[in-house]
């Protein structure tokens, strides 16, 4: 496909007086980018590496990137898009799962954001739906284990930082015909999680985040290690104990993921091809046995624990403490900003099932983050908006 010269708003030209383009770029040119000193500080995230779009399956991805000179490697931004085929039709809606990897910050977002629209609208993309990065609230664990009741959610608690960005980012999108997914709870309607938890390791020792913990953790740590429970990393070879303890996981805590053994596979493989080590599994093993098993996601600067799995049997001698200990002293060590562990309820009842995780997480030290989820917008043009319409019906349907 021809490059597209990109002018922002009516002037034909953008703030900063420079003109952009925009095109596809090879997997090569954004790994590049995402790897650079500024594609590192948008702090880019695993869902918008170029092997993501080898893990989804039914997906057609484009890898897009914009800047002065694409081609050349002059890239101020890169998105994956991933497009979905409305069934019976020729045209697509496109998903950018926490992306595009572009600078938030920037006061003239239409700068690089109406191009990517007129792009995807020229590929058949009858509707699109971002995950801008930016973070929105946080809460401190000490004002959530306080308000723990009855019926409570995080929303019912007063944030401790409202991030400046997030909110001008959203009234930005708002303003512009974007509607957040999902209610204001955060509950529904994103792909991704809404809320996160993220433990901060920048400038902080092994001692400050052993003292992070709370008694209880440190207790079961140091149980674990009394216990002999050794964690160690393991290989593709054992992704199918990894998915036999994830299938007792979910049976027991009552969630279903629905991906596949071929999944997590497919994931591993993808990913370490990429970049060798950039998917590892931990395995918690006791007496000869696997007992819990942790996958851990690193890009650039930030580090995931992505899912866990473990045994019923021997919980006492507390396998997933010691897996997370040795994942968050290897992020460190690594040299992560921050150990984000990924999705939390938005339940502050202790009554509510859920609740049982957010607890768990909540004994890291971290913090709750709200993301500014995903927004969705129909592309232009009356036929777009029908399209949009009826492909919600369609997802409501399934």
């Amino acid at each position: 496909m021809s490059a597209l010269l990109v002018t922002a708003g009516r002037t034909g030209q953008r703030q900063d007086g420079r003109d952009l383009r925009l095109e596809p770029v090879t997997a090569h040119a954004y790994r590049a980018f995402l790897a650079s000193r500024t594609g590192e500080a948008l702090g880019p995230g695993f869902l918008q590496c170029p092997s993501w779009a080898r893990v989804k399956d039914g997906w057609r991805p484009l890898l897009l990137g914009w800047g002065p000179a694409p081609a050349a490697g002059g890239l101020t931004g890169v998105a994956l898009v991933l497009l979905r085929q409305f069934p019976g039709t020729r045209r697509y809606f496109a998903y950018l799962p926490e992306g595009p990897v572009a600078d938030w910050a920037d006061p003239d977002v239409d700068g690089w954001l109406t191009p990517l629209l007129r792009y995807l609208r020229g590929v058949g993309a009858f509707a699109v739906r971002i995950g801008p990065t930016p973070a929105h609230r946080r809460w401190h664990p000490g004002p959530l284990k306080s308000r723990t009741g009855t019926g409570m959610r995080l929303a019912d608690v007063l944030d401790c930082e409202v991030d400046p960005l997030g909110t001008a980012v959203a009234e930005r999108l708002r303003a512009r015909g974007w509607r957040r997914c999902g209610d204001d709870t955060g509950d529904g309607g994103d792909a991704q999680p809404r809320h996160v938890f993220q433990v901060p390791l920048a400038g902080r020792t092994v001692e400050d985040l052993w003292s992070g913990l709370n008694q209880e953790w440190r207790r079961n740590v140091r149980r674990a290690r009394k216990a002999g429970v050794e964690v160690v990393v393991g290989s593709a070879a054992e992704l199918p104990d990894f998915y036999r303890l994830l299938c007792v996981t979910e049976q027991r805590d009552g969630f279903r993921l629905g991906r596949s053994a071929a999944y997590y596979e497919r994931q591993y493989a993808a990913l370490n091809t990429e970049e060798p080590g950039r998917m590892k599994l931990y395995l918690a093993c006791h007496e000869g046995e696997i007992l819990a098993a942790h996958t851990m996601i690193t890009v650039g600067r930030r580090v995931w624990y992505q899912t866990g799995a473990s045994a019923d049997h021997r919980r006492e001698v507390r396998p997933s403490n010691a897996l997370q200990w040795r994942m968050m002293l290897d992020a460190h060590a690594a040299g992560a900003d921050v150990y984000d562990m990924r999705g939390v309820p938005s339940t502050l009842d202790p009554a509510d099932r859920s609740f049982g995780l957010l607890r768990w997480k909540l004994g890291t030290g971290g913090q709750v983050v709200e993301t500014l989820g995903e927004w969705e917008k129909p592309l232009s043009g009356t036929a777009n908006h029908t399209l949009y319409r009826a492909f919600q019906a369609y997802l409501a349907r399934r």
